[in-house]
C-alpha cells in the first residue's frame, strides 16, 4: 500500500509544525495590503514537499538545527517569489486551483510582492550570517531563470535536442530540489563533500520528478495538470523529442507544423499525443525517469540508516509514483 505524505512526514511532524509558525512570522508586515496578500499566500500553500526535503536531508546527514528552519524558510520565500513572478510572465490566473496574485491584485502589485518575498529571504540569511545557505539558494534561483529563458529560446527555434532538454529541466526544476537537499545538509553542519553528495541526490530526484510531470501530458485522464498543456504551450518534452528522432521525414514535418501553431484544436493535440504513444516515446521517457530515480537512491543508500533516511527514500518514491 502506498504511503501517504502524513506517514512520510512522521519523523519531522513536530519540526514541520514549528516551521509553519516560523514561516508565517517571517512574512509579517505592517503594510495592511501586503499583510493581506501574505496571509493569502500562506493559506494556499501546497504539499510543502520542499521544506520536507530540507528537514529530512538535515536529519539524514547529521541533525536538524535552528539553521535548518531558516534554510527551509529561505527556500520557500525565494521559491514563492519566483512563482508569483512566473504567474505575471505567463499571464496565469490560477495556481493550484486558487486565483494567482496577479489575477486578484494585478501585475504591478504581484511584481512588488515577489520582490518583497525575495528581500525577506535575503534578509533572513544576512541577519543570521548564513551566507552558505544564501549562496546555495541564490544559485538555484539564477539557474531557474536561465533554464526558463533557455526553454523559451529553443522553443522558438524548435531545436530542442535530448541533451538541451536535460539542461533545461536540470536548471528549471532539478536545481531547486538540489538546493533543498544541499541546504538541509549544510544547515546540519556537514562537511562540503557530504553537502555536494546531497545536492547531487536532490538533482537526480528533480530530473526524475520533471520527466514524470512531462509524462502527465500524455495521460489517459486529466490529473494534476490539463492533458496536452505542454503541447499547447509548444514545450518540447522528452517523449516528443524521442518520438521525432525516430520519425519519418513527413511525420516529423507534420508534427513540427502542429507544434509551431499558436492555436491548436483538441484534435490536433490528440494527433501529437497519439504520434508520441505509437512511437515508443512514453516508454523511453519512463526508462530515463527510472534511471535518474535509481541513481538518486544509490546516493541515498550511501548514508547511514535512520528514520530520516527511510522517510527521505519514501518521499522520493512518492514524487515519482504520484498521479498528480
Amino acid at each position: 500500500m502506498a504511503l501517504s505524505l502524513k506517514d512520510i512526514k512522521s519523523p519531522i511532524a513536530s519540526e514541520m509544525d514549528e516551521f509553519e509558525k516560523k514561516f508565517r512570522s517571517s512574512m509579517k508586515t505592517k503594510v495592511m495590503l501586503l499583510d493581506k496578500i501574505m496571509s493569502y499566500i500562506v493559506k494556499r500553500k501546497g504539499k510543502q514537499m520542499r521544506p520536507m526535503f530540507v528537514f529530512l536531508s538535515a536529519g539524514t546527514c547529521k541533525q536538524i538545527t535552528d539553521s535548518t528552519y531558516r534554510g527551509a524558510s529561505l527556500i520557500e520565500l525565494l521559491h514563492t517569489a519566483s512563482l508569483v513572478h512566473d504567474d505575471v510572465v505567463d499571464d496565469a490566473n490560477y495556481r493550484r486551483g486558487f486565483f494567482s496574485i496577479n489575477a486578484l491584485w494585478k501585475n504591478k502589485i504581484a511584481v512588488l510582492v515577489g520582490d518583497y518575498l525575495l528581500s525577506r529571504g535575503l534578509l533572513l540569511s544576512v541577519d543570521h550570517k548564513e551566507f552558505d545557505l544564501l549562496k546555495i539558494v541564490s544559485s538555484a534561483v539564477k539557474e531557474m531563470s536561465e533554464g526558463e529563458l533557455l526553454q523559451m529560446e529553443k522553443a522558438r527555434l524548435q531545436n530542442v535536442t535530448e541533451e538541451v532538454y536535460y539542461e533545461i529541466i536540470r536548471q528549471k526544476t532539478a536545481s531547486l530540489l538540489a538546493s533543498c537537499c544541499a541546504v538541509g545538509a549544510s544547515s546540519s553542519g556537514c562537511e562540503n563533500g557530504t553537502i555536494e553528495k546531497m545536492r547531487e541526490f536532490g538533482e537526480k530526484v528533480g530530473m526524475a520528478f520533471q520527466i514524470k510531470d512531462d509524462l502527465f501530458d500524455y495521460g489517459q485522464e486529466e490529473i494534476g495538470k490539463p492533458l496536452g498543456i505542454d503541447i499547447k504551450e509548444k514545450k518540447m518534452t522528452l517523449p516528443l523529442i524521442k518520438a521525432l528522432e525516430s520519425a519519418s521525414w513527413s511525420d516529423r514535418r507534420r508534427i513540427r507544423s502542429i507544434m509551431r501553431s499558436d492555436k491548436k484544436s483538441k484534435k490536433k493535440v490528440q494527433e501529437v499525443i497519439d504520434f508520441v504513444k505509437k512511437s515508443g516515446g512514453i516508454e523511453y521517457a519512463q526508462k530515463v525517469m527510472q534511471k535518474f530515480y535509481d541513481e538518486a537512491m544509490e546516493i541515498l543508500n550511501s548514508f547511514e540508516d535512520s528514520v530520516y533516511k527511510q522517510s527521505l527514500g519514501q518521499l522520493v518514491q512518492f514524487t515519482i509514483e504520484r498521479n498528480k
